[in-house]
């Protein structure tokens, strides 16, 4: 049993390993590699897997419930609050629109209505893995139409709670469900309530996930957070998106759902970066097991026996949805090219169509002479979505030269700020107090979880996170920030965010703070022009008052701690060279103290007699009152 595992999990690592990479490289996404691969080594092609591909698809829709989890950690309440409109409004009529077509067209093809209906409605729906990843790695994302065909997508997998509802009513014996929920495959909480009972049920549950989010989550991170384990903090991210899920499916709802609204009842905390970089390498794995099993489930027989058939089916499928969604674009006011982009990407079937076909057929809605082919045509039209969007980026958009339009909402880029601020104790804090007062809110990244919370509750953008972390860097927004200020206090820790920055961020200009001479030389070595040594201002103010209050004239020890501090500095860039050889350094350091000696006893010397009488021995007894 555990040699079939292990080989089965070599077949599909190996398979990614060796099809995203080319895929990627011919400029077809990682998506369609996937497909790809899924299909060569699935049951219909070489027949690497064998019939364990509907189950390994059922653990990998994880991954699009992880997705939604994430992505639901980007969007604020209040934002997802001001995209209501098209939610309801672009989504509702996209999903009914494209149901009634379909629909149509499958009773002008001699289906019963019923099975047309529940056939509409279940093609109504797109991929929201395929389409999400692959506008983000074509960087499409925050257009119009990616924000647009996000908004459709989340209206989508809503809607899958209603079709679950309807698919048993259309039965065509009028037989009662056999099945409960798109997820779960099996009895839940809810089984045999009516329906005032599972509307209670979902409420309840949808008013647990928010309290916890709001009111458990934060302290039981936080007791996590001071353990400085990362392996529990990622446990703790998977066990929360884990009980979501859980929660969710037992209740009828959609797992993806509940997840994504975990996320936006977490967008706001200080974990929200920490989450996010944990869960990610596991998001990214199991989608891309999903697209593999996705692709293993294309039964190539099935197409080889009616081949103009299915190919068929999944061009109408595509070009049908094409067309709704151009209409809804076009009256929407979308541009042309953001119109082609929003209906080619959202013109396939969905990852949810495999669990509704199964769940139609449960209920005698459809019979397997009808869900067999439909299932092909889903995944085949799944699989050309990457290839048409590479289509419209290297075609469509070079030829229509239009740009995306402008957000027209400032705050389209969601709380990114030009500087970002690793450390936020002693000297951090001065900084980005500073930099606030000025107009300048900084993103803040620090790695003590009870100073991070109480910062917060002062009003400040402060997140939970090692800034080390190339991953959490990119999350705050490293790839658009202008400025990095190192403040952290442990100068190994500070040399291994400057390393990770420059090499993964080598735009950002970097400003670090220094313990003392010997991090400032590491600094040096690491090419770093803007440091700050934490006391060397602090220490020459209070020398320039000592100075005053012996008398010294006040411009005087303001230009004689200008002429320390350039010498200072010029000092330690030319000793961080010679460090290694003992000798030369001690030497030259004896130097550099004469020099500077010197140098400022000739300045003194300059002030004249007035500068000699304020060092005078009644003076200094009658303004102190010391012998």
């Amino acid at each position: 049993m555990s040699g079939d595992l292990f080989l089965q999990a070599f077949v599909y690592l190996a398979a990614a390993v060796v099809s995203v990479p080319v895929s990627k490289r011919l400029g077809f996404g990682s998506v369609l590699g996937y497909l790809v691969a899924g299909a060569v080594i699935g049951p219909f092609g070489l027949g690497f897997v064998g019939g364990e591909g509907q189950d390994v698809l059922h653990f990998a829709e994880f991954g699009v419930v992880m997705m939604l989890f994430v992505i639901g950690l980007e969007l604020e309440p209040a934002h997802l609050w001001r995209q209501r409109g098209t939610l309801l409004g672009l989504g509702g009529v996209q999903v009914a629109a494209t149901a009634a077509a379909i629909g149509s067209a499958a009773v002008l093809a001699g289906v019963p209505w019923r099975a047309s209906l529940a056939l509409g409605l279940i093609l109504a729906m797109s991929s929201t893995a395929i389409v999400l990843q692959s506008l983000a790695e074509k960087g499409l994302l925050n257009t119009e139409a990616g924000s647009r065909s996000f908004a459709v997508l989340l209206f989508q997998d809503v809607a899958v709670i209603p079709i679950l509802a309807i698919l048993p009513l259309l039965a065509a014996s009028g037989g009662a469900a056999h099945g409960s929920d798109a997820g779960s495959h099996g009895a839940t909480w809810v089984d045999g309530w009516p329906a005032w009972g599972r509307g209670l049920a979902v409420l309840g549950a949808v008013v647990a996930i928010v309290g916890i989010g709001r009111f458990v989550v934060g302290p039981v991170f936080r007791f996590i957070a001071r353990a400085r384990l990362r392996e529990a903090f990622t446990a703790a991210a998977l066990l929360l998106v884990v009980g979501t899920a859980i929660l969710m499916t037992q209740v009828g709802l959609s797992a993806a759902l509940g997840t994504f609204l975990a996320g936006v009842v977490l967008a706001s905390s200080e974990y929200r970066h920490e989450l996010e970089t944990d869960l990610e390498p596991f998001k990214g794995l199991l989608l891309g097991l999903f697209f593999l099993a996705v692709g293993a489930s294309i039964d190539f027989a099935l197409v080889g026996a009616r081949p103009f058939f299915i190919v068929g089916l999944a061009c109408g499928l595509v070009a049908l949805k094409c067309v709704v969604l151009l209409g809804l674009g076009r009256a929407a006011g979308m541009g042309t090219d953001q119109n082609l982009l929003f209906s080619l990407a959202l013109a396939q079937g969905g990852e949810f169509a495999f669990v509704l076909f199964s769940f139609a057929a449960q209920n005698n809605v459809l019979d397997a002479s009808l869900t067999s082919p439909m299932v092909a045509v889903v995944a085949l039209s799944m699989g050309v979505t990457p290839v048409l969007l590479l289509a419209f980026e290297r075609l469509v958009r070079p030829r229509f030269g239009t740009t995306e339009r402008p957000a027209r909402e400032p705050d389209a880029v969601e709380r990114e700020s030009p500087v970002l601020i690793a450390g936020f104790g002693r000297f951090g804090h001065i900084v980005g107090r500073f930099l606030r007062a000025n107009g300048v809110e900084a993103t803040v990244l620090d790695v003590d979880s009870d100073h991070v919370d109480l910062l917060r509750r002062l009003g400040m953008r402060v997140y939970y996170g090692d800034a080390s972390r190339v991953d959490l860097l990119r999350a705050a927004g490293a790839e658009r920030a202008r400025l990095l200020v190192v403040a952290v206090d442990e100068p190994g820790k500070s040399m291994e965010i400057v390393d990770a920055a420059r090499r993964h961020f080598p735009h950002l200009t970097i400003l670090s703070r220094a313990r003392g001479r010997a991090h400032a030389y590491e600094l040096i070595d690491a090419g770093i022009e803007r440091i700050y040594r934490e006391t060397l201002d602090s220490s020459l103010r209070a020398g320039v008052d000592a100075l005053r209050l012996l008398g010294r004239p006040a411009h005087a020890t303001l230009r004689a701690a200008r002429r320390f501090r350039r010498h200072d500095e010029e000092s330690v860039r030319e000793l961080a060279a010679l460090r290694h050889d003992r000798g030369a350094y001690l030497s030259r350091a004896r130097e550099s103290i004469e020099d500077l000696e010197r140098l400022l006893a000739d300045e003194l010397r300059d002030l004249g007699p007035e500068a000699d009488a304020a060092w005078d021995t009644e003076t200094l007894r009658r303004e102190f009152g010391k012998p």
